[in-house]
């Protein structure tokens, strides 16, 4: 049985179950019996989700809304599943990415470009389309009511130009993907978080990353809840670190512009050596060992990304 996080507000959170534990929550917005579910990760999930409405006393029925902070499929590729398993739930997402949850052969073969198809396989198995009436794309400012409680979509790219943040007024806070980076409870330090921004292939944009996570800090909210790894707080302080390590990972990946071949290896040592200060400015209890498996794979698509980010960048 899965097991809830349960915050106020009716939010709810429970671990995917992908990859590894604490690395991908779905989160839940419970009001009046009506469920919005926020982010999928893949189609192994969907038994977790239906436990939690179960847990919650709730049914496929009760949800209304799924919502996708966008078309990765870490946060999108259980979509199609979950709309065949709740009949009721409207599915909300960028008008960039709606074309790919109507068909998601290409979504998946960006993925098998990034992991090898027996890896895409393994992860995502096979992807379910979503059917065009089902969809609604939703542009910067579109809002939707979830019983008496309304929410926001905000245009958020930087880290892809199909990102939106749900923002709830009602608690104060926003539900951000992966524009305000990733905060693993592994790392936190006397429930102090630490954040690192998200660099992955291929829609990295610096200037773009900062506007949006400045959008969500002049919210002022309470709390946000990333996917990576649901709530934390202390929001302006996150925001004040984001900034600076977004121009920490540029200044890393400028140095080797010119290194030749070897360079994604290059940006990859330089992002370690990175998380190495890192570690000592925020205190972090883990040994090296520990705290590098918690970093490993967003830190070598962090260096893919920056790398194909220098190939379509000037100098």
């Amino acid at each position: 049985m899965v097991e809830l996080l349960r915050y106020e507000h009716g939010i709810y959170a429970f671990d995917a179950g992908y990859v590894r534990p604490q690395l991908a929550a779905i989160h839940l917005i419970v009001e009046n019996g009506q469920v919005a579910v926020i982010d999928t990760a893949s189609n192994a999930c969907l038994p977790r989700a239906l436990d939690a409405l179960n847990l919650l006393g709730l049914t496929p029925a009760n949800v209304a809304y799924v919502f996708l902070t966008h078309v990765h499929l870490d946060h999108a590729g259980g979509a199609g599943a979950m709309m065949q398993a709740f009949p009721e739930a409207r599915l909300i997402v960028h008008p960039r990415g709606v074309r790919h949850m109507a068909d998601p052969t290409k979504l998946f073969a960006a993925v098998q470009a990034v992991y090898g198809d027996a890896e895409a396989h393994h992860l995502y198995g096979e992807l379910l389309p979503a059917h065009m009436d089902r969809i609604i794309s939703a542009r910067d400012g579109f809002e939707f009511d979830l019983g008496e409680r309304t929410l926001v979509c905000l245009d958020t790219p930087g880290h892809a130009r199909h990102h939106l943040t749900l923002h709830d007024p009602r608690s104060h806070s926003l539900f951000t993907g992966d524009i305000f980076g990733l905060s693993f409870r592994e790392l936190d330090v006397d429930g102090r978080p630490s954040v690192i921004p998200t660099t992955s292939p291929t829609q990295f944009e610096p200037e773009v990353m900062h506007q949006s996570v400045d959008r969500i800090l002049a919210c002022q909210p309470e709390a946000l809840y990333l996917t990576h790894f649901s709530r934390v707080g202390d929001v302006q302080r996150l925001g004040s670190d984001l900034h600076r390590l977004i121009e920490a990972h540029l200044a890393v990946a400028e140095r080797e512009r010119d290194s030749g071949p070897d360079r994604e290896a290059r940006i990859l040592a330089g992002l370690w050596a990175l998380m190495d200060a890192e570690a000592i400015r925020q205190g972090w209890r883990l040994a090296p060992e520990q705290w590098r498996e918690v970093l490993g794979m967003d830190l070598e698509l962090n260096a893919q990304g920056l790398d194909y980010w220098l190939d379509h960048s000037a100098p």
